[in-house]
C-alpha cells in the first residue's frame, strides 16, 4: 500500500454471526500485525538497493540533510502506539503485557482505516519521567505518538510532557478521540431535533480522561451549560476532592453552581453524557428535560441499557456495535493523525479536533436520522474527510 492510499474494509453484515471465543483466539494466534515491503527484494541488485551498498547513500543524504528522513523513511506516516497497560478497556490495570493486544488492534485499525503504518509500544514502567525519556530517546524512529489506556490523572501530565519534549503530533486517544466523536454526534443529534449546542444541558458523568476532554471539547465548541460528576458528585470549585485537572475542570463548568450528586445534576438536563461505568437508574431520567439525549458511552455495560434510555429519550447512543448510533474512536483517530502528519504539523491542536469533529458530522448529514447520528465506521468517506479537515486545520497554524 503506498503512503496516500486509505484502504477501508468492507462492513460486515448485520446478519453475519457473532464470533466464538474460539474464533477470537485464533484471529490473535501469533499476533495481529506482521511488516510488508514497499520494495522488491528478488535478486542481488534489489538487494544492493534496499540494503549495502545503496543504502549507505541514503544514509549520507540524511546525515546531511535530517528533514529527508521524513521522504526516505516510514517515519512520516508512522504512529507508535504507546500503553503502560494501566486503563486497557473496561479491564483496568492488566500491565503492559496483557495490554499488548488492545494496540495490536489499535495499530491494524490505522492501517485499515487511515493508511498509516504503526508499531505498538507497552511499556514496563507507570513513571511519567521514564516514559517521557523513553519516547525522546526514539523520537527518529516514529512520527507521531497515540497514547492509549493510560490511567487518570497520569495520562495528563504525561499527555502534556510528551507535547513540550516532542516535536511531532501526540494524542491520547481515550480523551481527545471519544471527545471529537461526541461532538460530532451530538452535532448530529442537534440537526436531526432541530436545537443548537449552545442551548443545551449537557451532564457529563465521569471525569476520567474522556470526561475531562469532553467537557473541555463542548465548552471549546460553543456549549454553555456543562455540568461533570465524578465518584462524589458535581464538580464544585472547592469542593473536598475537587483538585489538579478536576479543579480546573470545576472553574470552568457547572455555570448554575449545581452542587449534589447525578439527580440534582439530571433535573431539567438535555444530555446525558456516561463515561464512568456508574449505573444510572432509571427513575433518573425521569427527571431530565423532554427530547433529552442519552449517550450512556460505556462499553461493554453501557451505564443505562437503550431500551430502558429509549422510554425517555428522543435519541441514545452507546459504545457499542449492536447497538445504533455507536460512539466509536476510529471514525477519528486514523484521520486526525493522518492529516496531522500529511500537513507535516508539530502538535495536534483544539482546532484540528474541532475541525474533526464536523468533518465526521458532515459525513453524516447525507443520512442522518435519530438513530444515524454519526456515521458508520466503515463509511469510506470518514477516514478522508477528517484527514483533508485536520490537514488544513493544521496549516491555519503553521
Amino acid at each position: 500500500m503506498s503512503s496516500s492510499a486509505v484502504s477501508t474494509p468492507l462492513p460486515a453484515s448485520a446478519s453475519d454471526p457473532a464470533p466464538t471465543r474460539e474464533d477470537v483466539f485464533a484471529a490473535h494466534l501469533g499476533g495481529k500485525l506482521s511488516t510488508g515491503l514497499t520494495t522488491p527484494l528478488d535478486d542481488a541488485r534489489d538487494l544492493a538497493i534496499a540494503y549495502t551498498p545503496g543504502v549507505a547513500d541514503v544514509s549520507r543524504a540524511i546525515a546531511a540533510d535530517p528533514s529527508l528522513v521524513s521522504r526516505y523513511t516510514w517515519t512520516s506516516r508512522l504512529v507508535a502506539v504507546v500503553s503502560d497497560g494501566t486503563a486497557v478497556l473496561g479491564l483496568g490495570d492488566i500491565g503492559p503485557r496483557a495490554s499488548l493486544p488492545v494496540m495490536e488492534g489499535k495499530s491494524a485499525l490505522f492501517k485499515a482505516f487511515g493508511g498509516l503504518d504503526s508499531i505498538p509500544l507497552v511499556l514496563d514502567t507507570t513513571d511519567v519521567d521514564e516514559i517521557v525519556e523513553t519516547l525522546v530517546r526514539l523520537r527518529p524512529s516514529f512520527g507521531a505518538v497515540n497514547l492509549e489506556d493510560v490511567s487518570a490523572p497520569r495520562c495528563f501530565e504525561l499527555e502534556r510532557r510528551l507535547v513540550e519534549a516532542l516535536d511531532c503530533p501526540v494524542m491520547h486517544d481515550d480523551q481527545h478521540g471519544t471527545a471529537i466523536v461526541l461532538l460530532a454526534a451530538l452535532r448530529g443529534a442537534c440537526t436531526v431535533q432541530g436545537r443548537e449546542l449552545r442551548d443545551l444541558r449537557v451532564v457529563i458523568s465521569g471525569a476520567g480522561a474522556a470526561g475531562v476532554a469532553c467537557a473541555r471539547i463542548l465548552l471549546a465548541a460553543g456549549a454553555t451549560d456543562v455540568t461533570v460528576l465524578d465518584s462524589r458528585g458535581i464538580l464544585l470549585p472547592g469542593r473536598p476532592g475537587v483538585a489538579g485537572e478536576k479543579a480546573s475542570l470545576a472553574e470552568v463548568t457547572n455555570p448554575r453552581r449545581l452542587s449534589g450528586a447525578t439527580a440534582e445534576a439530571l433535573a431539567g438536563a438535555d444530555v446525558f453524557v456516561g463515561l464512568s461505568s456508574a449505573r444510572l437508574p432509571e427513575e433518573l431520567l425521569s427527571l431530565m428535560a423532554p427530547g433529552a439525549f442519552v449517550f450512556a458511552l460505556s462499553n461493554p455495560d453501557p451505564e443505562v441499557h437503550p431500551d430502558v434510555a429509549r422510554r425517555y429519550a428522543s435519541i441514545v447512543a452507546t459504545g457499542r456495535s449492536d447497538f445504533p448510533n455507536q460512539i466509536n474512536n476510529v471514525l477519528a483517530f486514523p484521520g486526525v493523525f493522518r492529516g496531522a502528519l500529511d500537513a507535516g504539523a508539530r502538535r495536534i491542536t483544539e482546532a484540528m479536533k474541532l475541525a474533526a469533529a464536523d468533518a465526521i458530522a458532515a459525513v453524516a448529514l447525507d443520512d442522518l436520522a435519530p438513530d444515524r447520528i454519526v456515521p458508520s465506521p466503515f463509511d469510506p468517506r470518514v477516514a478522508p474527510a477528517v484527514s483533508q479537515a485536520v490537514s488544513e486545520a493544521a496549516q491555519i497554524d503553521l
